[in-house]
C-alpha cells in the first residue's frame, strides 16, 4: 500500500477537476494515505512545488471551474533529464504513488513515469473528449453546455436580422464539440474534422433551406475541421466557411469564434459526478498497487485500462448523432 499519493493536473483545464481534486484527497484520507498536491503540472513537479492537502484544503471547491492545482506546459518534461528530475523530486518527498488528470499528453507523460518505476493512474479530463476507454471525459458536458447556451444567444440576433451565422467551436482534432452542441442546439449545418465537407453543399443546403421560408441559419465548426473545396489559405474554419457562404450566396454572414469560454464555469452535475467517480477509483488502484492505468466510464460502469493500450486507441466519434443532425436539419 502507498503512504503517499501524489495529484496533479495537467494540459488545458476543464470543468471538474476540482471535483476531481477534491475526491482524490478525500479518498485517499479514507484509506489511511497521505495526499499531496503538485502544483502547475510536470512544470511543478519537477521544481519541486508541492505541500502536504487536508480535507478542509479542498473545501469548497466542487463547485468551482479551472483548477486550483494550476497547469503549465513544461518543455524540460518532454526531455529524458527532466523525468529523471521529476522521479528525483517524487522520491525525495517519498511520494511513490501519482494520481494525474488530463488529456492525452497528460497521460503520455504518466506513462513515461510508470516506466521509470513510479505508481501512476490516469483520470481522463478534457473537454475534447477525445480520450479512449472513456464514453465521455471531465469537462465536456460543461463544455457543451456552455456552447449550447452561446448558441441560444446566437439564435435570437441571428433570427432577428436574417442571417448565418458561423461559429467555431474547440476540440483540436475532434467534432465532439461541434456535434453533441450543434445536434441539441439546432444547428442547421455541423461541420467536423471525422466527416468530409464541402463548402458547396453547405451553401446549397442553405439556400435552399432559405426557398423554404427559413430566414437564418447556424453553422456550426470544429476547430479541427478542414473546409473541403477552399484552396486558398485562410485563419481557421468558420473565417474561411463564412467568408465562402457570403461570397457566394449573397446572404449577410457573421462569424462567432466561442474560444476559451468553453473551458470555464461551474461544472455541471454530470461532470461533478463523472469526476467525484472516476477520481476515487483512481485512488482505489492505488490503493491496491497498480500502476500505469486510467480510469475510464463505459456505459456507466467504472472500468480501468493500461494507460499504453488507451492511447493506443481512436476515439471514434458517433456518427449515428451526424446522421440524426442531418435528418433534422433537412427541410
Amino acid at each position: 500500500m502507498s503512504r503517499r499519493v501524489g495529484v496533479l493536473t495537467s494540459g488545458g483545464d476543464a470543468p471538474g477537476m476540482n471535483a476531481a481534486i477534491r475526491t482524490v484527497v478525500r479518498a485517499a484520507i479514507h484509506y489511511n494515505m497521505e495526499p499531496w498536491a503538485i502544483y502547475r503540472g510536470y512544470h511543478g513537479l519537477i521544481r519541486g512545488e508541492m505541500e502536504p492537502l487536508t480535507s478542509r484544503s479542498v473545501s469548497g471547491i466542487i463547485q468551482r471551474g479551472g483548477t486550483i492545482l494550476k497547469s503549465a506546459r513544461s518543455d524540460q518534461f518532454m526531455t529524458p533529464e527532466g523525468r529523471k528530475k521529476a522521479v528525483e523530486m517524487l522520491e525525495q518527498h517519498e511520494i511513490d504513488s501519482l494520481i494525474v488528470i488530463g488529456g492525452d499528453g497528460s497521460f503520455k507523460g504518466a506513462l513515461a513515469l510508470d516506466k521509470l518505476g513510479i505508481k501512476v493512474i490516469g483520470v481522463p479530463a478534457t473537454i475534447d473528449n477525445d480520450i479512449a476507454c472513456t464514453d465521455y471525459s471531465i469537462g465536456f458536458d460543461t463544455a457543451v453546455n456552455t456552447v449550447m447556451d452561446a448558441v441560444n444567444k446566437i439564435r435570437d440576433t441571428a433570427s432577428s436580422h436574417e442571417r448565418v451565422y458561423v461559429v467555431e467551436v474547440m476540440g483540436r482534432h475532434s467534432g465532439y464539440i461541434a456535434l453533441y452542441s450543434g445536434l441539441a442546439g439546432g444547428a442547421d449545418v455541423i461541420v467536423i474534422p471525422e466527416v468530409p465537407n464541402d463548402v458547396q453543399s453547405i451553401c446549397q443546403h442553405i439556400k435552399h433551406a432559405n426557398k423554404q421560408g427559413k430566414t437564418y441559419n447556424i453553422v456550426m465548426v470544429a476547430e479541427g475541421a478542414v473546409p473541403g473545396g477552399i484552396d486558398e489559405q485562410f485563419e481557421g474554419p468558420a473565417m474561411a466557411i463564412g467568408k465562402y457562404i457570403q461570397e457566394h450566396t449573397g446572404y449577410e454572414t457573421r462569424i462567432t469564434i466561442l474560444g476559451h469560454i468553453q473551458r470555464g464555469g461551474a461544472p455541471t452535475m454530470r461532470d461533478r459526478l463523472l469526476a467525484s467517480r472516476l477520481a476515487y477509483h483512481a485512488v482505489e488502484l492505488v490503493y491496491q498497487g497498480k500502476s500505469g492505468r486510467m480510469v475510464g466510464e463505459i456505459d456507466h460502469v467504472v472500468k480501468s485500462w493500461e494507460l499504453e493500450y488507451a492511447l493506443a486507441q481512436e476515439k471514434q466519434i458517433n456518427l449515428d448523432y451526424y446522421h440524426l443532425s442531418n435528418i433534422l436539419s433537412s427541410i
